[in-house]
């Protein structure tokens, strides 16, 4: 019973997580379109000098401002997806208590082996 209800409330957690991707994606545009209006746009009636800085200008802000998030968002989504999706798929948390690493009990295993 509580796998299911952990199953359903997984499903609609990543449907959610990728309802945000789209959400970024949409906001890439509207950011672009945004920079667009107010670097390059307002030059075209200036000139061509005024429109070849307004498209650094506008390159600059654009590509700084889109890769970051990008790359923030490629980052936070390759984090959920190994901790959030894998976790829930395969681990279960069944298994072997953890016993932390003793030097003394390996040496007393090691002196036993080579008594015989």
């Amino acid at each position: 019973m509580i796998e299911t209800i952990e199953y359903c409330l997984g499903t609609i957690s990543n449907t959610a997580s990728y309802l945000r991707l789209w959400a970024l994606s949409l906001a890439h545009g509207q950011l672009a379109k945004v920079f667009f209006d107010y670097t390059l746009k307002p030059t075209f009636h200036l000139g061509p000098v005024a429109m070849f800085v307004g498209w650094y200008i506008f390159f600059a802000t654009t590509f700084g401002v889109l890769m970051v998030m990008d790359l923030l968002e490629a980052f936070l989504h390759t984090l959920r997806l190994h901790w959030v999706e894998f976790q829930n798929k395969f681990f279960k948390g069944e298994g072997y208590a953890f016993r932390p690493l003793d030097f003394d009990k390996l040496f007393e295993i090691y002196e036993l082996a080579n008594k015989e």
